[in-house]
């Protein structure tokens, strides 16, 4: 098999902790210190810490032997974790300089791991603004982690420095928010001072009102980060295809199992567990939605996974908008009757006109063509009897992506002006529910766009 293995990515690496660790002089344990508290270290240079922050962390040890040995069997590469790191630091650079910015500041965790490729509770931080990163026009990285997490990017060369992050929300700082809201202006505002001037202009994707208004009084020029973020995020390089390709296949057999194993009786969570499951045994990391439903609840669309029981002959459908291994996104959707009847014809047909859908507009993801042509050349059932997606198409790389495509009503007040490029990333979407009653059919492909067409990514049937 070509590409490097995982143990070869990080054996270089394991134990050279050549970052400079920020810490904070502890005020109380699990507290967020002020910045002009700081003080630079090199980590506590433990063995344990050492260990955490090299050979043991997730990210070195990689999605483990299942998924390996089937990516394997299939003849995939591996990706090369540096070279995507350098990729989408280069990617961030370089839209930094198109739109004159001195640097961005995130707190998205997609951005934040697109920026550092390192983690911590991913999803508790989207919740809680205790994760954040900065990146000047030079390349400068600073990462605010959580307290006491300073080892979490010690695997990663890019990462410049680390500090303490400071967090402002309401549960994390009661009823002292402003004043602490204004220690993390000072602290972001001293970093951005120190590797952009004064009057720097800095992309931001999102912020706390009061974080920015603070942030704003220290004479920083707030600019549109997430535009920035999701431009740079929107053409992979080699590696990260191959990441997608691996993803996708994990994804791939775990509907295999899913589908080998759901039978009636079973409750519609049930089945989901599947899917949830076979993504972190293959070294997949969280599942965005909960979109499964059988029979009558396949129509209309978007009900999460129920308790209902499945009965034999029941349409089951579902969108698996998972985020796999190495972070990234499989966001494929099929429609199967459960149990051992044949499909009625009804549901043939409700099937037919959904994979009519899918096979005609997948044609037309090449490079060069327009949202624009996207949207009104594309093929679905009239929507006086028909409900249909959300979208026809829309960008996808560690979560779903710029940009959408909407169905032809909604140009004039969505259309935007976007050509297709190779390196994009795209789902065409989907969905066909009778108004006039009964089952719902959900199906749609994630491909990469290519010089010369496109290549699907992920690899399932799409029969009934």
């Amino acid at each position: 098999m070509g590409g490097p293995t995982h143990e070869s990515l990080g054996s270089t690496r394991r134990c050279e902790l050549r970052h400079t660790f920020v810490m904070a002089a502890r005020i109380s344990p699990g507290s967020f210190a002020p910045g002009r508290n700081l003080r630079h270290q090199r980590g506590d240079a433990t063995p344990e810490w050492a260990l955490a922050g090299g050979p043991n962390h997730h990210l070195e040890l990689g999605p483990g032997p299942l998924a390996v040995a089937e990516w394997e069997s299939a003849g995939l590469t591996l990706p090369d974790l540096e070279a995507i790191r350098r990729h989408r630091l280069h990617r961030v650079r370089t839209t930094l300089e198109e739109f004159g910015y001195d640097g961005v500041l995130v707190m998205d965790p997609m951005n934040i791991r697109y920026i550092t490729d390192t983690t911590n509770m991913q999803l508790w931080v989207m919740h809680n603004a205790a994760r954040y990163a900065f990146m000047s026009a030079d390349g400068h990285v600073v990462l605010w982690d959580y307290d006491g997490c300073e080892f979490l990017a010690a695997h990663h060369d890019h990462v410049s420095e680390v500090r303490p992050a400071i967090g402002s929300t309401y549960f994390l700082a009661g009823d002292r928010f402003g004043e602490i809201a204004q220690r993390w202006a000072d602290d972001v505002a001293e970093v951005i001072r120190e590797h952009c001037g004064d009057d720097a202009r800095v992309a931001v994707d999102q912020v706390n009102w009061l974080e920015g208004q603070a942030l704003s009084g220290h004479g920083v020029r707030i600019e549109r980060g997430q535009q920035l973020m999701e431009l740079a995020r929107v053409i992979k390089c080699d590696d990260e295809i191959a990441a997608l390709r691996c993803a996708g296949h994990a994804c791939v057999e775990t509907m295999r199992e899913m589908r080998e194993s759901a039978e009636p009786g079973m409750t519609e969570k049930d089945i989901w567990a599947m899917l949830h499951a076979g993504n972190i045994r293959r070294g997949g990391e969280w599942i965005e939605t909960q979109i499964l439903a059988s029979g009558p609840r396949t129509n209309p669309w978007f009900q999460e996974a129920s308790a209902r029981v499945v009965e034999n002959g029941d349409m089951l459908a579902y969108d698996t908008d998972l985020v796999g291994a190495y972070g990234m996104c499989v966001d494929i959707s099929r429609s199967w009757v459960i149990g051992d009847r044949p499909p009625t014809a009804e549901q043939s047909r409700v099937h037919g006109l959904a994979l009519k859908q899918i096979e005609t507009n997948i044609e037309l993801l090449r490079a060069g063509v327009t949202v624009e042509e996207l949207t009104f050349k594309s093929w679905y059932p009239p929507d006086t009897e028909y409900r249909h997606y959300s979208c026809l198409f829309h960008g996808v790389g560690q979560c779903d992506e710029y940009p959408e495509v909407y169905f032809p009503p909604a140009w004039d007040d969505w259309g935007i002006d976007c050509t297709l490029e190779p390196g994009m990333v795209m789902t065409v979407e989907s969905y066909v529910g009778p108004r006039s009653g009964g089952e719902g059919v959900k199906l749609e492909e994630q491909v990469v766009i290519t010089d010369d067409g496109y290549e699907l990514l992920a690899h399932y049937p799409l029969d009934l």
